[in-house]
């Protein structure tokens, strides 16, 4: 990256922050926007810090005497700073307990606990959340409480203790009100600094911010005024849905890994509950006068009429998953649909017994399915924005859902007319109708039950068909002869599809040690495939020409392509589960730099940027395109090509071997002279 400045960057450094200790408001104001300019630069951050930087703007935004311009280009320029990791939070706080004087004197930090040294941190935050407290009154930059809500986010991220003190000192009704504020940057970091908190409390305190956030109407604003604002939905907003989505349905899991306890008596009357909203004319009022024995016989019947494969119910719901998670799912659906539910039940108990739906054994294994195709229980990922919309405008969602669902199960089980050996077939089809539906993101459950039911299993069979009429290929030998001759030149157009994008360029973005994605970076290749020409760019610029960038790379100085693990940006952030969506999308290339190699490094916005990128740098450096995208690509132009060539052979059996070639005649009496002259 180019010298921030024309001269050497100790010297700027020291001559800004000179300049904050002015008395002049003006002097001060442009040292902070110069400050906040440079400080993305690694090493005139590192100048900064050294110098003592960050402590005289903790004290700048400590005084809080100017909660304008001045404010805003101080907490700007101390987030850049941050941004590099260079020093560490809980170090940051050390220091500035030493700095205010909250220490012991002489030095020290005494105990010298974390948590003393977060409380010296929120000693600096303090003046930043007056600050955000101000929001609705219209005193300063509105960039302000976007950037003190960003430092909280990313204090509270930095460690448990840190967290749990931004949560002591920023109320959830604070952020319900910025939440609610007609501003899609302001909404974005209230968000953020929401999920943040809620990824750093324990399940016990998560449930109760949850609790109290439904109670507030959350959901439905964000149903209302964010998922379907005319503003269009930016993609950090939906990452943070998406983990404010994946939290609360992790409220589940407790209950999907607990098995059912036969010894508990609250469970075995839920079951009692269960069979008695199904069958209660004809067991328990008519069983008054029965032995004991007879009204066991009653029951076990009865419970075999619900689905349960086991005479003792609780036997069934013993694995977990589903757990306890299935047994509330019908409960759920018998208490809040009972017309549903009774029609569901009698009209399988008319059937014979081979034909019948069993409510309880589908029940279990669609409340596994439902968990699957929801990852409940499963980690966030720090990258993905995949929230499904219906979740957001619908109370008791997951519930709802499965009530939806154990229908489809019973429709689409008369629509194939299956038996009880069948019931892993219904299974598989109704996991295509979930997933095909919750790929189309319907934006409510009504039009999630409209499409589901609309995909019925003739239309599935149809959709199937359809694929593998598109996949399918003949496995004749001449045909997979003629494929091997097309493919170089299918190959080389797929090469040249490749550069041509790279000559289009990409916007990557900038991943820090805390995975914030607020720096973007544009590359490109040049039009004569020569050079690769890079850069940053501000957010929300247009798209850059390629002069205007100001680095380049020779594409005659690239020496390898190196992709996930090994690349080094990834090496050096770890190898936890947290990293592992960055790594699959991460690639550098490495080139020579003054004799030492070096690398440029990359990660995709998208998996299909990622195999596009990484095909058209192989085609650079001359190796063999190997991304799943172009063997997709490849497959479907073979068989493209295939098709056309053999369209005149068309209800032509095509042999597996040549035809024999008949051996040559014993004699060539039969060849015409043509030189004798005809008369």
């Amino acid at each position: 990256m180019p010298s921030p400045s024309s001269c050497p960057q100790d010297k700027e450094a020291e001559r800004l922050l000179t300049a904050l200790k002015s008395g002049s408001r003006e002097v001060k104001r442009e040292a902070l926007r110069r400050l906040a300019l440079l400080a993305p630069d690694l090493t005139f951050a590192g100048e900064v810090i050294n110098q003592d930087g960050l402590e005289h703007l903790g004290a700048i935004i400590e005084d809080g005497d100017d909660l304008g311009e001045v404010l805003a280009h101080g907490l700007r320029a101390f987030s850049e700073l941050m941004e590099h990791g260079v020093v560490s939070w809980e170090t940051l706080s050390s220091n500035l307990v030493k700095k205010v004087g909250l220490g012991r004197q002489g030095g020290g930090m005494g105990q010298g606990d974390q948590a003393s040294a977060a409380r010296g941190m929120l000693g600096l935050f303090h003046s930043i959340l007056q600050v955000v407290s101000y929001v609705n009154m219209n005193l300063m930059d509105a960039s302000v409480p976007q950037l003190a809500l960003g430092l909280l986010e990313s204090l509270a991220l930095s460690s448990p203790p840190l967290g749990q003190l931004v949560k002591q000192e920023v109320p959830l009704e604070r952020l319900l009100v910025h939440l609610q504020v007609l501003n899609q940057p302001l909404q974005t970091k209230a968000m953020a600094l929401l999920t943040a908190l809620l990824q750093n409390a324990s399940f016990a305190e998560r449930q109760a911010m949850l609790d109290y956030l439904g109670q507030r109407n959350l959901r439905q604003f964000i149903y209302k005024n964010i998922i379907h604002s005319p503003v269009p939905l930016g993609d950090e907003m939906a990452h943070h849905l998406y983990v404010l989505q994946v939290l609360t349905l992790g409220l589940l899991e407790p209950r999907m890994r607990t098995p059912l306890d036969p010894y508990n008596q609250e469970q075995r009357e839920q079951l009692q509950a269960l069979r008695q909203a199904a069958f209660e004319p004809d067991g328990e009022s008519q069983g008054s006068g029965l032995s004991a024995d007879r009204r066991r016989s009653i029951c076990a019947r009865e419970f075999r009429k619900l689905g349960f494969s086991n005479s003792n119910p609780a036997q069934d719901l013993e694995r977990a998953p589903p757990g306890l998670l299935a047994l509330d799912n019908m409960l759920y659906f018998s208490s809040h649909a009972p017309s549903a539910y009774s029609r569901f039940v009698l009209e399988n108990s008319s059937r014979e017994d081979k034909h019948e739906c069993p409510f309880a054994r589908g029940s279990i294994q669609l409340t596994v399915l439902l968990c699957e195709l929801l990852r409940i229980g499963e980690p966030c990922s720090e990258t993905a924005q995949d929230f499904s919309p219906m979740f957001f405008g619908q109370d008791n969602s997951f519930q709802e859902l499965f009530c939806v669902c154990i229908q489809l199960l019973n429709k689409t089980w008369k629509e194939m007319r299956a038996t009880q050996e069948d019931f892993d077939k219904v299974m598989q089809v109704v996991r295509e109708q979930l997933t095909r539906t919750l790929a189309l993101k319907p934006t409510s459950l009504e039009l999630f039950r409209t499409k589901v039911n609309t995909l019925s299993y003739s239309e599935v069979l149809r959709l199937r068909q359809t694929e593998r009429m598109h996949q399918e290929g003949t496995m004749a030998p001449p045909v997979l002869e003629l494929r091997e001759r097309l493919k170089p030149e299918l190959l080389g157009l797929i090469r040249h599809q490749r550069l041509l994008r790279l000559c289009e360029g990409t916007l990557f973005r900038k991943i820090s040690s805390r995975r914030r994605q607020d720096k973007a970076w544009f590359c490109c290749l040049s039009p004569n495939y020569k050079m690769l020409q890079y850069g940053d760019v501000e957010e929300g610029a247009p798209q850059p020409s390629p002069e205007s960038l100001p680095d380049k790379l020779p594409v005659a100085e690239m020496r390898a392509l190196l992709l996930g693990k090994d690349c080094p940006h990834v090496r050096e952030k770890g190898s936890g589960k947290q990293n592992k969506d960055v790594c699959e999308l991460a690639f550098s290339v490495s080139y020579d730099a003054g004799g030492k190699a070096a690398y440029l490094n990359f990660i995709a916005p998208s998996k299909r940027e990622f195999c596009l990128w990484t095909d058209g740098l192989s085609a650079l450096l001359g190796v063999a395109m190997g991304s799943e995208q172009m063997r997709m690509e490849l497959e479907m132009l073979l068989a493209m090509e295939t098709k056309l060539r053999l369209l005149e052979l068309e209800n032509v059996p095509i042999p597996d071997q040549p035809p024999p070639v008949p051996p040559p005649p014993t004699n060539y009496n039969f060849c015409y002279d043509c030189s004798i002259a005809e008369p």
